[in-house]
């Protein structure tokens, strides 16, 4: 695992964007406490490097319209990797998958799925079915209401634990 090199000011400017990623950048320097310019370069390099993949707009879907969410327990029936690749594709081409782990336990994958309704859910998955997508099980979870969900990742709490590891003898 490639291990980035970075200060408190490179930590601070993706704890920043996280929260607010069209924060101008004279904001984004005054938040972290530095001029302008170097932080504009730190910026462009964290970019270079892949480490801030992009800017998005977080949408108020429920203002929109009205939207299930379903989380699905899906064990397929072999286990080749063909499978895996065949199962993994058809996934990545389905807007409706908003999410997509293949975990270790008593199941394959964890996927969150948003449809308008249960009806329009269970055709989505009854066409899973019908198109041989090698799904032995699944189960569904209805989801009905939103606790927590925070984007945010909380790097210095990581990042913190990650620097002592470093500093331990081995």
């Amino acid at each position: 695992m490639r291990r980035a090199r970075l200060d408190r000011y490179d930590l601070a400017i993706l704890t920043a964007l996280q929260r607010d990623g069209r924060m101008s950048k004279l904001r984004l320097a005054e938040a972290i406490h530095l001029s302008p310019t170097p932080c504009w370069e730190r910026l462009r390099r964290l970019e270079r490097e892949g480490l801030v993949r992009g800017y998005h707009a977080e949408v108020a879907i429920d203002e929109l319209l009205d939207v299930a969410h379903f989380l699905v327990e899906v064990t397929l029936t072999r286990h080749r990797a063909e499978d895996f690749a065949r199962f993994e594709g058809a996934v990545a081409q389905r807007p409706e998958v908003l999410s997509c782990y293949a975990v270790a336990g008593g199941f394959d994958y964890l996927l969150l799925v948003v449809a308008a309704d249960i009806v329009a859910y269970q055709r989505f998955i009854d066409g899973w079915l019908e198109d041989g997508m090698g799904v032995e099980r699944y189960f569904t979870y209805v989801v009905t209401r939103t606790v927590k969900q925070d984007r945010a990742f909380p790097l210095e709490r990581f990042w913190d634990n990650r620097r002592r590891d470093d500093q331990e003898p081995g």
